[in-house]
This record gives structure tokens, C-alpha cells and sequence, in this order.
């Protein structure tokens, strides 16, 4: 756990990106059970103090996948808060894990209002991004590191 809590973080969303979206229709099949797989993964940008989140979800009809779409919300941290998280003497994140539960909630949401306005009008439309207890794959808070670049300086 952090050593130091913010009661508020303050945070913007900067952008919102469509990673990937695919329909392969000659996998789906009306027999049979139709399964999701969930994926969440994050990231952090130290320059712009952005932590982004990303959602992936695949749907499956007889262990093929037929539907797959991954969107992104990249949130711009308050830097005060940003600096509670990751002190200056350190090259990582430490982002708690209520916080990031709730970033990873609004960017399935968003995941979820996509895949609808792309599956509008189709056949596909009846699938639905399920409600999801992110508590559940949010175990703990969560370290982001940043990659240490060499810096060379020419005269």
C-alpha cells in the first residue's frame, strides 16, 4: 500500500483512442455458447503526467473469436496528486487501487458505447459489453514504471 493517500485525485480525460475493432463474421455461429474474454492493461506518461487505460474485449462463438474491440482512456493526473504518486526521487507510479478502479470503470464504459455505435444496424448488435465488478481484477495498487532513457549531451 502507499505510504501517502490523496483523498481526491484530480484528473482530466485527455483522449480517448479506438485501439482495435474487428467483426469476423465467418467465425460466429448461432449454435453453441458465446463467451467473452477481458483484458485490462495500463500505462503511464511521465512528460504529460497521463495514466492510460485500456480495455480489450474478444467475443467468442465456439472458442473463435468474432467480435474483438479495445479502446483506451488517457487521464490527465492533477500534478499534485501525480507527485503524491510517484515522488521525484522515484521512476514509478504507484497508483492505488481504488483509483484505478474507477478509471477502469469509466474506460469500459467507453468501451462499451463504442462497441455499440459500431455494432448499430448490424447483426452484432445484440452483444453487449457485460457490467463488470473491476474490483475483482484490481487486486491491489498498482506500480507503473517508466523506462530510463540514456541521455547524451554533444558539445
Amino acid at each position: 500500500m502507499m505510504e501517502k493517500k490523496t483523498d481526491k485525485i484530480g484528473f482530466t480525460l485527455f483522449r480517448i483512442t479506438s485501439e482495435q475493432f474487428a467483426i469476423l463474421e465467418e467465425n460466429f455461429s448461432e449454435k453453441g455458447k458465446i463467451s467473452i474474454q477481458t483484458s485490462l492493461r495500463f500505462g503511464a506518461e511521465e512528460t504529460q503526467k497521463l495514466i492510460g487505460v485500456y480495455a480489450s474485449f474478444t467475443f467468442m462463438s465456439q472458442q473463435k473469436p468474432f467480435i474483438v474491440i479495445e479502446a483506451a482512456c488517457h487521464f490527465m493526473i492533477h500534478p499534485d496528486a501525480w507527485m503524491v504518486m510517484c515522488p521525484i526521487e522515484n521512476n514509478y507510479l504507484t497508483v492505488p487501487r481504488g483509483f484505478l478502479s474507477h478509471l477502469a470503470m469509466l474506460t469500459i464504459g467507453t468501451t462499451r458505447g463504442i462497441l455499440h455505435a459500431k455494432l448499430e444496424g448490424t447483426r452484432f448488435n445484440q452483444f453487449l459489453i457485460p457490467t463488470i465488478n473491476v474490483l475483482e481484477i484490481i487486486k491491489e495498487d498498482t506500480v507503473l514504471s517508466f523506462k530510463v532513457t540514456d541521455k547524451t549531451i554533444s558539445t
